[in-house]
């Protein structure tokens, strides 16, 4: 039975609009096909760099700056050469992105849960709540989402006990990236709340006796959870490059544990010193995984928009 009904959806899933749209946009499969790759990479980083970056142990520094293997003086153990610690950049790359990725899936989580929460109570309670929610909303706007991140770290760094900023420095990151990205999630939620609770499903269930947050979670929430996935995907890239902003700037994650931002902010100080592969080949990989993933989000917002069906 559970075999049958597997194979159901499955045939269901390929027989949809969906899945025939993302099949005839072959720069959406191929965004796919990379963004895939680069997130199986970063979750088997362990396995699949061929060297480990954070091993004090294993890094040599008389391996410091070698060039990637195809210039002069290349090393075929370093693909794209070494850093200045002497630490193959193909595996700090690796590691990097896992890093970036994991500060961005985190902190869009964390505006999502947030948003669609304020959006859903402000769209259905309405008043009072529903105006301070909004204009709190548009107090943030006016601001850059990177300047509320600055400032949310630089306030946590102030307030937290300074033995404990590299270990809470994960955590704050996350914190701050996604309090800057909330208002996105709960204007859009807002808006389709309001659209929904004078449809005759929500009256039906208030004229029964379900409570108010059954109502929101089992009835309103499903039916506005469309638009809130194609702003995920794209905020997924925008909270990646703040990340490496803010690790460009010093103020993001430790330098023990680098993500692409630190990476290329290492590699920023010898880049006119000739040792342009340590920033560069960084730099390209958050260009091509943020290009990808944007790509994916631009298709997702066009394929589930109805009236471009």
């Amino acid at each position: 039975m559970r075999a049958t009904g597997l194979g159901d959806h499955v045939r269901r899933a390929l027989d949809s609009d969906l899945w025939y749209s993302f099949t005839r946009s072959p720069v959406t499969v191929v965004s796919a096909a990379i963004t895939a790759l680069i997130f199986l990479a970063a979750a088997l980083a362990p396995w699949v760099a061929p060297h480990d970056p954070f091993d004090l142990a294993s890094i040599d520094l008389l391996d410091a700056s070698l060039p990637p293997v195809w210039m002069a003086d290349g090393d075929t153990r370093f693909l794209l050469g070494t850093d200045d610690q002497g630490r193959d950049v193909w595996s700090t790359i690796i590691f990097g992105a896992r890093i970036s990725l994991v500060v961005g899936f985190a902190s869009v989580i964390f505006s999502l849960v947030f948003g669609v929460g304020l959006g859903l109570v402000s769209g259905y309670v309405g008043g009072r709540l529903d105006a301070f929610i909004m204009r709190v909303a548009d107090v943030q706007l006016s601001f850059p989402a990177i300047l509320i991140a600055l400032l949310i770290d630089g306030v946590a760094r102030s307030v937290l006990p300074r033995d404990h900023h590299d270990e809470l420095a994960f955590y704050v990151l996350i914190f701050a990236i996604g309090i800057s990205g909330w208002v996105q999630y709960a204007r859009t939620v807002r808006g389709s709340t309001l659209v929904e609770k004078n449809k005759e499903y929500v009256q039906a269930a208030r004229v029964i006796g379900i409570r108010r947050g059954a109502i929101l979670l089992r009835h309103i929430l499903p039916n506005v959870m469309g638009p809130v996935l194609v702003i995920a995907t794209i905020h997924l890239a925008v909270a990646i490059i703040t990340e490496a902003t803010l690790s460009f700037l010093g103020v993001g994650v430790p330098p023990t544990t680098p993500s692409l931002g630190t990476l290329i902010r290492v590699g920023n100080d010898f880049l006119f010193s000739g040792e342009w592969w340590i920033t560069i080949f960084p730099g390209l990989a958050l260009v091509v995984l943020v290009l990808a993933v944007n790509l994916l989000g631009d298709w997702l917002r066009d394929a589930l928009n109805p009236k471009l069906r």
